[in-house]
Formats: structure tokens, sequence, C-alpha cells
């Protein structure tokens, strides 16, 4: 099983632990390309899909680094709309 696939199976497990940096590398697997322009900084994180124009605003989490689970459930949906 490759990184990207054990990346996406945390994210479709809400019980299992996935950090932001495993968030990154899914979007960035997925097309997506952090976008530093606007309102994009500190903890705020912008990741747009120049192909679809599909935009993802998520928060780093912060003092720690695992995704929550209702972002773990608003990006999965944000997919499923996409398919």
């Amino acid at each position: 099983m490759s990184k990207y696939e054990k990346a996406l199976e945390k994210l479709l497990s809400l019980n299992s632990t996935l950090t932001f940096q495993e968030l990154e590398f899914i979007l960035k697997k997925s097309g997506y390309v952090e976008k530093k322009t606007g309102k994009t900084y500190g903890s705020r994180k912008a990741n747009l899909n120049y192909q679809s124009k599909h935009l993802f605003r998520i928060h780093k989490p912060h003092p720690g680094n695992e995704i929550k689970r209702y972002v773990k459930q608003y990006i999965i949906s944000e997919f499923k709309k996409m398919e």
C-alpha cells in the first residue's frame, strides 16, 4: 500500500488519527496547490485545484497537529460532491 493510499485510509476512517501534513499530502496528490494570496496567513490555509476551480479552506490545528473529526467529515463530503 502506498503512502497516499495509507493517508486516504486514515482520512476515510473517522476513528483514526490524521495529521495536518498527511492532509496536505492528500490534497497535493489530488491536484491542489496552496494558495498564498489574500487572507491565507497564519493557521488559515487555502488549497485550490486549478483544473476544477475547487477551493478548500482549512485551519491548521494548533497547538497539536491532529485533524479534527469534523474537518475530516468536511473534506470527505467535499470530495464526494466533486465526483
